[in-house]
C-alpha cells in the first residue's frame, strides 16, 4: 500500500512515496514531488480522501503553541488592569465576521472600515486558533501598535509578543512582522505558524509580497482591510492566497448603527486661475493629440494609463503624452485657488480638529508654511511624527497637514474635519482618508465632515471626484450582495 511522507523545505511541501498528486510537480533535481506550501491543506485533503497512508512532518519546526484561551483577558483602558476571568466581547458585526470566518474553515478576508475594530477581530481569530500565530503588517508603526494591543490581551506569565522588522528579529508563539521582513524570511517562517493574519491584506496581492502566502503552510488565514480592491486588479488573486471575502460592512451601515461617527461629504469647486486654465488646456490638448497618434499607430484607440506608462519607456510619443498628462494633473491638483478655499474652510471651522490631505509633499510644505500647521510626510522622523500626533490628540495642534503617510498604518487621533486638497480617485485612498474621521467621539453627537476641494472644468471634477463618490455606493452594494449570498448559503445549510 502506498505511503506518503510530507516535509517542508524552504517554502515548499516535499511529497515522497507518490508518483502523482494535484498541486505538485516532479522536481527533476531530487526526483520527488514538490508543491507551494500554500497548498498544504489541499494536499492533506486529497491524501485523506484517497485513502493514502501518510506521515506528516511539515510542522515539525512549529513554534510552541500560544497560551491557552483561558489566559486571554479584557484590557480596560480606564484603569490599565486586566480581568483574567473573562474574555473581551465583540460587537455584533465583529462577531459575525469571526463566525463567518470560522465557518469558512478559518480562511478568508474581512472588510471593515477604518476605526471599526478590525484588530479585535484579528485577536479573536488568534484566540480561536489557539496556536502559533503570525501577524503581517505593512509598516513598523503598525507592528508596534499590534504588539502593544496583543501584549494587553495576552497577559499570561512569560508570554511575549515577538517582532520581525525594524531591526528586531525575535520569533515567539505570537509574532508580528512587517511585509518586507516576512517577504525576506518566508522560506524559514513557512512551517512555524498555523495561523497567519494579513493586516491591510490588499498589500499581499503585490507581485513580491504574495510569495509570503505562497511559502506559508499555515492552514488558517485571515485577511483584514478597509478596501480590498486594487487599481491593478491583483486583488482577484486574494481568494487563492488567503480565502474569499467572508464578511463586509460599509461605513454607511456602521455609522447608522452608531458604531462609527455620522458623517457628511461635501464637494467644493474652485476655478483655476486664467493662466492655470490656459496651461491646463494646452497640456490636455497635447496629451489627446499624442494619444490619438498612438492609437493610429497601434490601431488601438483605448490605451489605458497603465499601458501608456509601459509604452513610455520605449516610445517617445507615449512619453510625451504621459508628461503632458502629468503636467495637466499637477496644475489641477495644486491650483492657487485651492489654498484660498482652504483658508475659508479653516476660518469656517475654527476649533475643529482637522486633517488636511494632499497628493504631493510640495503642497504639504506650502500649506504648512502659509497656515502655520504642523506637517507629516514620509520623510518626517518617527519621533517628530509621534510628537505631532500627540499634540493633535492633546489639543496643542488643531490641524495637521499630510500627503499619503496617514492614509494607513498610523494610529491617528480622533479628528472631526478632513479636507482633501488633492489626491487620486482610488477607492482605497478615499476610504482610508474618510476612516480617519469616523471613530466615535465620546459624549458628542457632532457629525464628522469630509470636504474635497476640486478644480472645476478639469479631469479632477469629471473623473477623480466622481470615482470617490462612486466608491461608497459600490461598497454599500457589495456589502448588500455579500449579505444576500451569505443568507442564501445559511438557508442552504439549514435545508
Amino acid at each position: 500500500m502506498l505511503k506518503a511522507t510530507l516535509t517542508y523545505d524552504k517554502g515548499t511541501i516535499v511529497i515522497r512515496g507518490l508518483a502523482h498528486i494535484p498541486f505538485a510537480t516532479l522536481d527533476p533535481r531530487t526526483n520527488v514531488l514538490r508543491a507551494q506550501a500554500l497548498y498544504y491543506s489541499d494536499i492533506i485533503e486529497y491524501i485523506k480522501q484517497s485513502g493514502i497512508e501518510y506521515d506528516d512532518h511539515v510542522f515539525s519546526d512549529i513554534i510552541a503553541s500560544s497560551p491557552p484561551a483561558d489566559l486571554y483577558h479584557n484590557y480596560d483602558d480606564n484603569d490599565n488592569k486586566g480581568n483574567s476571568s473573562s474574555s473581551f466581547s465583540l460587537r455584533d458585526y465583529q462577531q459575525r465576521a469571526l463566525d463567518n470566518w470560522t465557518r469558512a474553515e478559518m480562511r478568508g478576508c474581512v472588510i471593515l472600515p477604518t476605526g471599526s475594530g478590525k484588530t479585535l477581530v484579528g485577536i479573536k481569530a488568534i484566540e480561536k486558533a489557539n496556536a502559533a500565530s503570525l501577524i503581517v503588517v505593512p509598516t513598523v508603526d503598525l507592528m508596534d501598535q499590534w504588539t502593544a494591543v496583543l501584549s494587553k490581551y495576552f497577559f499570561a506569565a512569560g508570554t511575549k509578543i515577538g517582532n520581525i522588522g525594524g531591526g528586531t528579529d525575535d520569533i515567539q508563539p505570537i509574532t508580528v512582522s512587517t511585509y518586507d521582513s516576512a517577504y525576506i524570511r518566508a522560506p524559514l517562517l513557512g512551517n512555524k505558524f498555523l495561523l497567519v493574519v494579513f493586516d491591510e491584506v490588499h498589500h499581499l496581492a503585490a507581485p513580491g509580497y504574495r510569495t509570503i502566502a505562497e511559502q506559508m503552510a499555515a492552514p488558517f488565514r485571515l485577511g483584514l482591510t478597509a478596501t480590498i480592491e486594487r487599481e491593478d486588479e491583483l486583488h482577484r488573486d486574494l481568494p487563492r492566497l488567503v480565502g474569499e471575502v467572508v464578511f463586509q460592512a460599509s461605513p454607511d451601515e456602521l455609522a447608522k448603527r452608531k458604531h462609527l461617527a455620522q458623517y457628511d461629504i461635501e464637494r467644493r469647486k474652485v476655478e483655476l486661475l486664467p493662466e492655470e486654465l490656459e496651461e491646463y488646456n494646452q497640456n490636455m490638448r497635447a496629451y489627446r493629440q499624442r494619444l490619438n497618434s498612438l492609437g493610429r499607430a497601434t490601431n488601438n484607440y483605448h490605451i489605458s494609463l497603465e499601458k501608456l506608462i509601459m509604452m513610455s519607456g520605449r516610445n517617445p510619443i507615449a512619453r510625451e503624452a504621459l508628461l503632458a498628462r502629468n503636467r495637466a494633473t499637477n496644475i489641477a491638483l495644486n491650483s492657487r485657488s485651492k489654498l484660498e478655499e482652504l483658508k475659508e474652510i479653516l476660518a469656517e471651522n475654527k476649533g475643529s480638529k482637522t486633517i488636511i490631505f494632499t497628493q504631493h509633499n510640495s503642497l504639504v510644505h506650502e500649506i504648512s508654511d502659509r497656515f502655520l500647521i504642523p506637517f507629516i510626510t514620509h520623510k518626517t522622523s518617527k519621533e517628530e511624527r509621534q510628537d505631532v500626533l500627540k499634540g493633535f490628540k492633546e489639543g496643542r495642534y488643531l490641524a495637521v497637514v499630510t500627503s499619503k503617510v496617514l492614509d494607513e498604518g498610523v494610529d491617528v487621533p480622533d479628528a472631526e474635519l478632513g479636507v482633501i486638497v488633492s489626491g487620486t480617485g482610488s477607492a482605497r485612498e478615499f476610504i482610508q482618508r474618510l476612516g480617519r474621521l469616523l471613530r466615535p467621539k465620546q459624549g458628542s453627537d457632532r457629525k464628522a465632515k469630509l470636504i474635497e476641494i476640486v478644480s472645476s472644468e478639469t479631469r479632477e471634477e469629471t473623473i477623480t471626484s466622481v470615482k470617490r463618490r462612486r466608491t461608497l455606493k459600490t461598497m454599500a452594494m457589495s456589502q448588500q450582495n455579500h449579505q444576500q449570498q451569505q443568507y442564501g448559503n445559511e438557508e442552504k445549510e439549514d435545508i
